[in-house]
């Protein structure tokens, strides 16, 4: 964890991530990229994305207010000593997160959330959804303020498929980085009910290779997958949930839908997605 990228719109809960980011910062010596992103309305932009010459006045407004704000945001007695860049950039919210973490070669995301419910969930998503869909390296999103950030427990919910052993690895290197106890938990439910005994059988297969042995392993039953993430994290007094995401677009991620958008919006402690390799 070197660089850590930290999107913020200047709103209480993306300086609870800054927060959080200041302290991850701290204790592993690592740079903080803040940026801020401006978007502008679609009649300011021409079809190949630059803004029309005549509309300068209006986007060097809202850079020149954008600055003040930094100014402000930089002074906080919690960044001092650290090294932080700030930047601000006219591009669509995700997509220009995706690209300044590109560009910079993060290798973390730290982001705030208020959550999402009813239609809005459903239909529009939040800028945090998106990115915890698309992005290629860890993405932390913390709702609260965290006066101390310390992670003790650390749960990843799994399938136990093999083809998510390279995601387990990236897992249990972040594991090792906080010096974590990792609670790796197999929710049960109805619909796909697995005997112990196949349960103890993927779970070898699973590990298999797997030089790591700080860990637990657990079943829990419940009446979803999202609920018994959520269940199991408030039982063990988890620090951090974590889960793979697979990145869905389209009709595939809208009717399959995706559990770890769901605890984005819905969970209160701070939740860490990383996609899924195979």
């Amino acid at each position: 964890m070197k660089k850590i990228l930290v999107p913020t719109d200047f709103s209480e809960q993306a300086e609870n991530a800054l927060k959080v980011a200041a302290q991850l910062a701290e204790k592993f010596n690592a740079e903080i990229y803040l940026l801020h992103l401006i978007e502008l309305p679609a009649d300011m932009v021409n079809p190949v994305g630059e803004t029309r010459s005549n509309d300068l006045p209006e986007a060097l407004f809202f850079m020149k207010l954008a600055k003040k704000k930094f100014d402000d945001l930089l002074s906080r007695p919690y960044l001092k000593g650290l090294k932080v860049h700030d930047t601000v950039e006219i591009n669509k919210a995700f997509e220009g997160i995706i690209d300044t973490s590109k560009k910079h070669g993060c290798d973390f995301i730290v982001m705030g959330s208020q959550g999402a419910t009813g239609l809005r969930e459903m239909f529009i998503g939040s800028n945090t959804e998106k990115v915890v869909r698309t992005s290629d390296i860890p993405v932390l999103v913390v709702k609260n303020e965290h006066p101390s950030f310390e992670v003790n427990n650390f749960i990843f919910a799994t399938n136990l498929e093999t083809t998510g052993r390279k995601t387990l690895q990236k897992v249990i290197s972040l594991a090792k980085t906080f010096e974590a106890r990792l609670h790796l938990v197999y929710i049960n439910t109805a619909n796909e009910f697995v005997t112990t005994d196949d349960c103890d059988k993927k779970l070898k297969n699973y590990m298999e290779g797997v030089a790591f042995d700080n860990y637990e392993f657990h079943v829990f039953n419940d009446d979803s997958v999202e609920q018994g993430i959520l269940n199991f994290s408030r039982k063990i007094n988890a620090d951090v949930m974590g889960i793979a995401t697979h990145g869905r677009k389209g009709l595939s991620h809208f009717f399959n839908g995706s559990i770890s958008e769901d605890l984005v919006n819905h969970a209160n402690s701070p939740v860490i997605t990383f996609k899924l390799e195979k």
